[in-house]
């Protein structure tokens, strides 16, 4: 099983990703985890993406391909994955498809978290006052949403033209989320 997460900062993408890993055992691929560990284990890869970190750059799309490329050669990928944080653009889903297609695999599906943008400026306020506003994510929220709205939500128009996006309402609890996600997602392993 291979899918995509994709929603508004504050959706709760995280939360899900953490639940879908528990319950069926596939891993969970996030673009940051994936950084540090690579540049980390001083991988040539890894190695030229810290050197960018270092210099306070973003990792460009072809580095960002490579490390997920490295990291799906890794054991525990084969029996399926999800993507946390990328792709973020569609120039990096046009990327993304075409490492898998070189690997013959294919996404089974890309969630779309739909929320109301008030209810997640409300929440995105809300968790970092639990935080203390330690948490840097949590500031110009207003700023994230309109990043979001203009390099990612695009990314949703890809797959859905590719017919393997569904859209969820993220407006309820987080169990409420859950079944809905669950709902699809056990068709997936059912089929």
């Amino acid at each position: 099983m291979r899918l995509i997460l994709l929603g508004p900062p504050g959706a709760g993408k995280g939360t899900q990703a953490q639940r879908l890993v528990e319950k069926y055992g596939i891993v969970q691929l996030s673009t940051g985890d994936m950084l540090r560990a690579s540049a980390a284990a001083g991988t040539p890869v890894g190695s030229k993406a810290k050197a960018i970190m270092d210099r306070g750059d973003l990792v460009p799309d072809d580095v960002m391909i490579e490390i997920i490329a490295e990291r799906l050669e890794e054991p525990g990928s084969s029996k399926g994955f999800i993507l946390d944080g990328f792709p973020r653009t569609v120039a990096q889903a046009e990327a993304l498809d075409t490492l898998l297609d070189q690997r013959d695999l294919a996404l089974d599906a890309i969630i779309e978290i739909k929320v109301d943008e008030q209810v997640l400026i409300d929440r995105i306020a809300g968790r970092s006052k639990e935080t203390g506003g330690t948490r840097g994510d949590d500031q110009s929220t207003a700023k994230r949403l309109e990043v979001y709205r203009k390099q990612t939500a695009p990314v949703a128009d890809h797959y859905r033209r590719k017919g393997v996006l569904v859209s969820v309402d993220g407006m309820g609890t987080m169990d409420e989320v859950a079944a809905l996600i669950d709902r699809h997602v056990q068709s997936l392993v059912e089929a």
